[in-house]
């Protein structure tokens, strides 16, 4: 698929994810609000901010570890912002989300137990009919084996290319640093329906990947991350060597 047809196709197809599928994601007992009530409601009036792990109204964002994984966390605004499809991303003002979530990524290694590079995590934001939560959040966790080897075997560059990843085509290219804001260099007519992976480029700066639901695609580019970090479990290394390889993925996704 050329990157003229890219946009086209995936709309077109997102109105007919709409209706299999429902924009809610999940079934009417789902409380979608549950992140907002734990970093507004709990974390927020409490001394210690407890169960957060950080938050910082200042720079007006809350780290929580998720429940899903030893080591993923979440970065959530301190203020109401529902998704990826709010405009108030793409105001200059705004926290810069990914540069904050860049910025802990530190608890994700202490968590696991064991060093974890730069080049093997990442950040991962769902879209709209891909989440099951309406408070915006960014996965922040180990990005699979495969995507980092499908990633660093392709020439990308500055300028936007299509990679495959996992049967979904994503836009993919470089960019020098989080500033700007990777929400506000996506800046979409319609940003409800796009999924945004980062992890740091095998030369520099980091690869911004953009892909956008459909009927056959959820948009949730937390498939790209791996919720048990198998690139540097001591453990899973071992299993490897045994040739007990357990596999990996599919991944429980918010």
């Amino acid at each position: 698929m050329s990157l003229r047809n890219y946009g086209t196709a995936a709309k077109v197809g997102f109105l007919a994810a709409a209706v299999v599928f429902g924009l809610s994601g999940c079934g009417k007992s789902h409380d979608r609000g549950a992140l907002w009530k734990v970093v507004h409601g709990r974390c927020a009036p409490d001394a210690a901010h407890k169960p957060c792990t950080v938050y910082d109204e200042k720079d007006g964002y809350a780290l929580l570890k998720d429940k899903t994984g030893r080591g993923q966390y979440l970065v959530i605004p301190t203020q109401k912002v529902p998704g990826v499809e709010d405009p108030v991303l793409l105001k200059p003002e705004t926290p810069n989300y990914f540069a904050e979530a860049w910025g802990e990524r530190a608890h994700v290694a202490q968590a696991y137990g064991f060093e974890i590079p730069d080049a093997h995590l990442s950040m991962a934001i769902n879209s709209r009919p891909g989440r099951t939560q309406d408070q915006l959040h960014i996965h922040l966790d180990c990005l699979t084996a495969y995507a980092r080897a499908e990633l660093d075997k392709n020439m990308i560059t500055e300028t936007w290319s299509l990679v495959s990843l996992y049967g979904h085509p994503y836009r993919a290219r470089i960019v020098a640093s989080l500033d700007p804001s990777p929400f506000r260099v996506i800046a979409a007519d319609d940003m409800s329906i796009h999924t945004l992976v980062i992890t740091p480029a095998k030369h520099g700066g980091f690869i911004l990947l953009d892909d956008m639901a459909h009927v056959f695609d959820h948009g949730s580019g937390e498939e790209l991350q791996d919720h048990a970090c198998h690139l540097d479990d001591p453990h899973h290394k071992t299993m490897i060597m045994d040739g007990m390889d357990m596999g990996e993925h599919p991944n429980g996704m918010m």
